[in-house]
């Protein structure tokens, strides 16, 4: 198990949370006074109350509920968004409405889900030319599928 340290910012946050026991990502909730709506094709910043200190060499990934999406059309316009290990703020949701209806975001409420990931810090080493494989520059839709 990893440690993270976390502070709540306010005291009707809802910290993050596992749902089940095998659970990928943490449910986050909204830390709002009063009901945010989310007007169809539009965004609202949610906070969520708490803050966290990542371990150098990890990030906090947020990503869309499933339920919210297939619902209501919520989404996060910038999925996965990182939270880079250096970062002390408050986390908040960029939540995006792709539905016809007006959607209301409530304190609470679960808006997202958090998943801690290991990042691997990387080099670039430049050559003059790359190693062939069978795909070579075939872009989207070339992997082999034989579909369009």
């Amino acid at each position: 198990m990893l440690k993270v340290k976390i502070v709540r910012l306010n005291k009707q946050a809802v910290l993050p949370v596992y749902a089940t026991a095998h659970a990928a990502g943490m449910d986050i909730s909204a830390c709002v006074e009063d009901p945010v709506i989310v007007e169809p094709f539009t965004t609202a910043l949610i906070p969520s109350g708490f803050a966290l200190e990542l371990p150098e060499g990890y990030e906090a990934q947020l990503r869309p509920r499933s339920g919210l999406a297939l619902r209501s059309m919520i989404s996060l316009p910038n999925s996965p968004a990182t939270i880079d290990a250096d970062y002390r703020g408050e986390v908040k949701v960029i939540l995006i409405n792709y539905g016809q209806e007006p959607f209301t975001v409530r304190n609470g409420d679960r808006i997202a889900q958090m998943v801690v990931a290991k990042v691997e810090k990387v080099y670039f080493d430049e050559v003059e030319e790359l190693g062939e494989t069978g795909r070579g520059e075939g872009g989207f839709g070339h992997t082999g599928t034989g579909r369009q």
